[in-house]
């Protein structure tokens, strides 16, 4: 059976252990990351935690909703049993009617009925590390090569010496700046999650400096579950003519070679980010996104027409 549960009657040791079990596990659904990215949750749980649904909602204009908080690519439901469409169609048409509008992410391994619900494609790139570094390079593009190479007559450098807040920095002085999609909370909401995971040995920073020591570009890539999250990453423009964001990629691939784990970039709808990240021979991975609109028809015009013209 599965039960609507209030934020306060959530079990988190069983949540966790769900998650931690499942077939289709992804960090983001760990009732502590959740905690992190989140102001408020439910959930829908199946059983005695057997299967679980985080519904991460917000209230705006007295609209209750669902959305996808940022740093949180994939969620859905996680199982400790084979998730079938019978089972996602089972979880989503138990989604509360208070929710008036729904826009979120399932994960990969959450198949929809064609039929069944509002779902459109989003892609991630992954690579599969399991075989050895020069298998590995030789699925490299002639153009992540090429980068490799001027990186190298550049002569920058890779570090693990750059802090959190030097990579946030970095973000925020330069594309954070340019498209101003982060706000100061969302910056508040960074710095706290990659601090909670470096404290829990689940994260570091990468980053290559200039022969000055001059910070060029900076990436947090975080661990769990045989997979390497690229989670956050940051350049100066002058990355673009020295190559490091090639030798910093490329530095995480060559360290864990063989380890039979995943380097998952955690994106990939714009054409130009899939164009690199296929130049590290990754491949591509679907995953369904969920719209559910239960406003009336004037409301969700005024909404449209409130994010065409917002800035």
């Amino acid at each position: 059976m599965i039960r609507y549960l209030q934020h306060n009657q959530i079990d988190k040791t069983g949540w966790d252990r769900c998650v931690a079990a499942s077939m289709n596990r992804r960090i983001y659904a760990f009732s502590w990351y959740l905690d992190q990215v989140c102001n408020e949750w439910d959930a829908l749980v199946e059983d005695d935690y057997i299967s679980v649904f985080p519904l991460t909602y917000r209230n705006k204009w007295g609209i209750n909703y669902l959305y996808e908080p940022f740093f949180t690519q994939q969620l859905g439901i996680f199982s400790t049993r084979p998730v079938t469409e019978e089972l996602v169609s089972g979880f989503l048409s138990q989604i509360p009617l208070q929710f008036r509008f729904v826009e979120i992410h399932l994960n990969s391994m959450n198949p929809v009925k064609p039929d069944g619900f509002n779902t459109f494609p989003r892609l991630n790139h992954e690579v599969n590390l399991s075989t050895g570094y020069d298998q590995l390079y030789a699925a490299y593009s002639q153009n992540t090569r090429r980068n490799l190479k001027k990186a190298g007559e550049h002569g920058v450098l890779l570090s693990m010496d750059t802090s959190i807040d030097e990579l946030i920095s970095l973000f925020r002085e330069n594309f954070g700046k340019r498209e101003g999609k982060l706000k100061p909370d969302h910056y508040r909401i960074l710095e706290g999650l990659l601090n909670e995971l470096k404290n829990r040995l689940q994260g570091v920073v990468y980053s290559v400096v200039n022969n000055s020591g001059k910070l060029m570009t900076a990436a947090f890539v975080l661990t769990d579950g045989g997979r390497h999250y690229f989670l956050f990453a940051a350049s100066d423009p002058a990355a673009r003519e020295n190559g490091a964001m090639f030798l910093l990629i490329d530095q995480i691939i060559k360290q864990h070679a063989g380890s039979e784990t995943i380097l998952d970039f955690e994106g990939g709808n714009d054409p130009n980010l899939a164009r690199f990240y296929k130049g590290f021979g990754a491949c591509e991975v679907v995953y369904p996104a969920l719209r559910i609109n239960r406003l009336p028809f004037f409301l969700w015009m005024g909404i449209r027409l409130v994010r065409k013209i917002r800035p």
